[in-house]
Formats: C-alpha cells, structure tokens, sequence
C-alpha cells in the first residue's frame, strides 16, 4: 500500500467510522483531557496498523480490534497515574454544561455504570449497543459466540440492577 492509498483509506475510515470511535473513547474515558488523550492514541495506532489490515473480517471489526486493544492498554498505563474519584464526580464531568435533561443524565450514569465494568465485559456491551452480531464480537473479542450471549445475559443484569432500571430498557 503506498502513502496516498494509505491516506486515503484512514480519512474514508474515519468519515465512515468515527462514531464507533467515539463508543469507545466515551466508554473508557472519564472526559476531558483522558478522552482526547485516548482518541489521539487510537487513531495514531489505527494509522500505524492500517497497512496490515489483510480485508479478512469487515472493516468495522478490525477497527473495533484495534480501538479496543488501544483502550485497554491505555486504561492499564493510565490506572497507575490517576487517582480514583467518587461515581457522582465522573458523572458530572462526562456531562456537557448545556446537558442536564434526565436523558443526558441517564446517558451519562449509563457509561459510568459500563466504565465501572471489567475491560472485557465493557467492550461487549459497546459492542452490544453498536447492534454487532454475536459473531463479530466473538471474533473481536476473542471468545465463543455462545459465551457472547451468556456474558452479555450476565452483563446487562447486572447493568441493569446497579441503575436500577427495568430489564428491556438496557
């Protein structure tokens, strides 16, 4: 792959897929500078891995592969470097000034409760919510597509008992 296609493929991934991007960088970031910082990382290593990008899964889960490995290992680097905070502060942080109806607010518990997850269980239900099938967050993530359902049962139950809302709206 030459530069020009190379460039050309990242820009048309990004004008295609930024808002997957985006799932990921809100739900492993607090906001702020931590959200920047991780957006940054991911594109950096999306362009860095794009020429070996082989087309033998869709482009969508090669770039959920990345972005969430990105994630995680940024998460592992960047746990030592901050200290924890209460729930109620993250909130409020991941919430813009102009937001504060009760859907901004449940959307905003919404991604603290799934933060709050274990790296795994957090990048299914991103997954989960991006409508991907059993299949393709089987091979994203690197388990079988029967243990996908049993984890996302057991993940939305408990998402579901923790913002203590009723079992169909998760």
């Amino acid at each position: 792959m030459n530069t020009t296609e190379h460039e050309t493929r990242f820009r048309r991934w990004l004008d295609e897929h930024m808002g997957l991007i985006f799932k990921v960088v809100r739900s492993f970031a607090d906001g702020g500078s931590d959200a920047d910082d991780l957006l940054q990382e991911i594109l950096l290593q999306i362009w860095l891995s794009l020429p070996s990008f082989r087309a033998e899964s869709k482009e969508t889960t090669w770039l959920y592969r990345v972005a969430l490995n990105t994630a995680l290992a940024w998460k592992r680097r960047e746990s030592g470097f901050h200290s924890r905070r209460r729930p109620l502060e993250m909130v409020a942080d991941s919430m813009a000034p102009s937001e504060s109806g009760s859907m901004s607010e449940a959307l905003a518990q919404l991604y603290e409760a799934i933060r709050a997850l274990p790296p795994a269980d957090r990048a299914l239900m991103l997954l989960h919510f991006d409508g991907i099938s059993y299949s393709e967050m089987a091979e994203v993530i690197g388990i079988s597509e029967s243990n996908v359902g049993v984890r996302l049962n057991r993940i939305k139950k408990k998402l579901t008992e923790q913002l203590k809302v009723p079992s169909y709206e998760v």
